[in-house]
C-alpha cells in the first residue's frame, strides 16, 4: 500500500510531466490518476477504470477515460500493456530502466508481477554487438498459476 505523502510525490510529479506538454490536472484526470494509484498491481483495462472512476464522478463517460489515458501514455504516465486478452491494461510507468515483467495464467487469466531481471548482460552483450543502445525491455510468461495447477490436479 501506497503512503499518502508518496501519493502525493507521485501527483506531483506527474503534475510536472504535464505542464511539459501544457496540460492540466484536470478533475477527471486526477480521479483516473487516483484509480491507477490505488490499483497499482491490476493492470486495469479501460472498462475497468472507467467504473471505478464512475463511482466518484458518475457523469464521467467512457471517451474522457479513453482521452485521459492516451494523454498520460503519451507523457509516460502510464504503460500501456497487452496481454493478448483482447484489451488494453495500464499501470503506473515508474521511471526506473527497466518495468516489472509479467507472469500470465492460461488458465483464469491472472496476472503476476515479478521484479527480478536477469537480462542485463544480455542487454550489455547486445549494445556491445549490435552497437544498440537498450532502453528497456518487457518479458511476459504464459504458463500455470499454482492454484490452477493445484485445481487441475484435484479433478478426477
Amino acid at each position: 500500500m501506497i503512503t499518502e505523502a508518496e501519493k502525493k510525490q507521485k501527483i506531483r510529479l506527474i503534475e510536472e510531466k504535464l505542464k511539459e506538454k501544457e496540460c492540466k490536472l484536470t478533475p477527471q484526470r486526477r480521479a483516473t490518476l487516483d484509480v491507477l494509484i490505488e490499483n497499482q498491481s491490476k493492470h486495469l483495462s479501460t472498462e475497468d477504470i472507467y467504473e471505478l472512476v464512475k463511482d466518484k464522478y458518475p457523469d464521467i463517460g467512457l471517451a474522457t477515460i479513453y482521452r485521459t489515458l492516451q494523454l498520460f501514455d503519451n507523457c509516460n504516465i502510464v504503460k500501456k500493456l497487452n496481454f493478448n486478452d483482447g484489451c488494453y491494461r495500464y499501470e503506473l510507468s515508474d521511471d526506473q530502466r527497466h518495468q516489472h515483467h509479467h507472469l500470465i495464467c492460461l488458465t483464469c487469466g491472472n496476472v503476476y508481477e515479478f521484479d527480478d531481471d536477469l537480462l542485463e548482460q544480455l542487454e550489455d552483450r547486445i549494445e556491445k554487438n549490435n552497437n544498440f543502445q537498450v532502453k528497456d525491455h518487457m518479458v511476459k510468461f504464459y504458463g500455470y498459476c499454482k492454484d490452477c495447477m493445484r485445481e487441475e490436479k484435484e479433478e478426477p
